[in-house]
């Protein structure tokens, strides 16, 4: 009788697992203390700014020395989340060390004195550098640096949104439109997990939402599925792509006319920070500032636009211009949580010209824009399930996908590779 072939297989695998999951702990524990350190600072700078408000008049000069930072400190760190996805793709000349302290420094320093800007990508590009860190000591080769990397970029995002397996699905979704790679698979996942685990351990609460259940209406007698809901959340979800497809190309566009038209370079975040403080004052609201999730003044958040009346008619362009000013012009920060604010105001918007559920509707723009900014359908419908419950899994799958493809082949990263075009079935050449 010959003998199987994959008789010792699932002890090597084991094995490998057992030497990844050594590898990983001290990374991902890093990670996760850091992204704790990053939250903690954070709301301590929302609070002063609310407190304080006169300092968004500093905003010009912070972002002055941002530039500053960058221009003696950063070298190839001003890249950020592309610099790491470069490597990942190609190494070159690595992910350097000084990435970390740079941009937690510099994006407090945004969020302080008003900018509009995220998080992800701070907890992200620290994750990708602490990765780069230990596999420098560790001495690793290109294959299990790659991979390390990827898991640094898990743990980052895992942790700042306490979304473990979205995280883990993201570093693997976001290199390549429309083709994902799984030998990073586990390792991401444990290296998500256990960030996110360090990051709650140190009291770190991350913000709840609440989806109540969709009442379903039978337009057809005995189909249990409320069509009539469904077509609302196609063309909303088209919307949301759309909406991905703006920021993504207006955020790029700012950043390369700012660069061409403004010299000298210093005097692009000056610009930048005095045309948000204008922009805010003749909207008479400091409600797109920050991060927007919450809202002290009861104006326009995130967590607002999931009740009826929680947004205006334009909070999502109001927060999508200031936001693509804010990073095109040198300012410090991720796009990922002003894309949930996108998302859920311009849900909230159409939720209440259609009749639908304002709940349901600003959690699927929450993530569908997302989806369609970044390129990562699969890892928004996993992100849904995991902040709003499993119960609406259905819409929020229709609204990513969807989302996905009506946001053309653009995205806000750059380094981001084409795989397979969302047009025709054939790769890319």
């Amino acid at each position: 009788m010959n003998k199987p072939k994959y008789s010792f297989e699932q002890l090597f695998i084991a094995r490998q697992l057992i030497r990844w999951t050594i590898l990983i702990l001290p990374v991902a524990i890093s990670i996760g203390l850091l992204v704790a350190l990053f939250l903690w600072l954070l709301d301590w700078a929302t609070s002063n700014r609310w407190m304080h408000p006169w300092l968004i008049f500093l905003l010009p000069l912070a972002g002055l020395f941002i530039y500053w930072l960058y221009a003696y400190f950063g070298k190839n760190a001003a890249a950020g989340n592309n610099l790491i996805m470069d490597e990942i793709h190609e190494p070159a000349e690595g992910v350097p060390a000084r990435m970390t302290p740079l941009i937690l420094t510099t994006t407090v320093i945004t969020h302080l004195f008003g900018g509009s800007a995220g998080r992800e990508g701070t907890a992200v590009q620290m994750g990708g550098s602490i990765a780069a860190l230990f596999s420098r000591w560790f001495s690793l080769h290109h294959e299990r640096q790659r991979i390390l990397l990827m898991c640094g970029m898990s743990a980052g995002f895992g942790a700042v949104f306490g979304t473990p397996v979205a995280g883990a699905v993201f570093a693997l979704e976001v290199l390549t439109i429309g083709r994902i790679k799984y030998d990073a698979l586990i390792p991401c996942l444990i290296a998500s997990i256990v960030a996110d685990i360090t990051c709650r351990s140190t009291g770190i609460l991350h913000t709840q939402y609440h989806i109540a259940p969709a009442v379903v209406t039978r337009f057809i007698p005995y189909l249990a599925f409320d069509l009539v809901l469904l077509l609302k959340v196609i063309i909303a979800s088209v919307l949301f792509g759309l909406a991905g497809f703006a920021f993504a190309e207006l955020s790029h566009t700012i950043k390369n006319k700012s660069q061409k038209l403004i010299s000298p370079g210093w005097l692009i975040p000056v610009i930048g920070g005095a045309l948000i403080i204008g922009i805010s004052y003749a909207l008479g609201s400091f409600d797109y500032l920050g991060l927007g999730v919450t809202n002290p003044g009861n104006g326009v958040s995130i967590v607002g636009a999931f009740s009826p009346g929680g947004a205006g008619s334009f909070s999502w362009f109001w927060k999508l211009l200031l936001t693509a000013i804010t990073l095109g012009m040198g300012f410090k920060g991720g796009e990922v949580t002003p894309l949930f604010f996108i998302g859920a105001t311009l849900g909230n918007t159409l939720a209440t010209i259609s009749g639908a559920p304002v709940d349901l509707f600003a959690a699927l723009g929450f993530i569908a824009v997302f989806a369609g900014a970044t390129n990562t359908p699969l890892a928004c419908t996993i992100m849904g399930i995991e902040l709003f419950g499993g119960e609406q899994a259905i819409y929020y799958a229709i609204a990513c996908f969807t989302a996905y493809y009506f946001s053309g082949h653009s995205g806000i990263y750059a380094a981001q590779r084409k795989g397979v075009s969302k047009l025709h079935a054939h790769l890319y050449h």
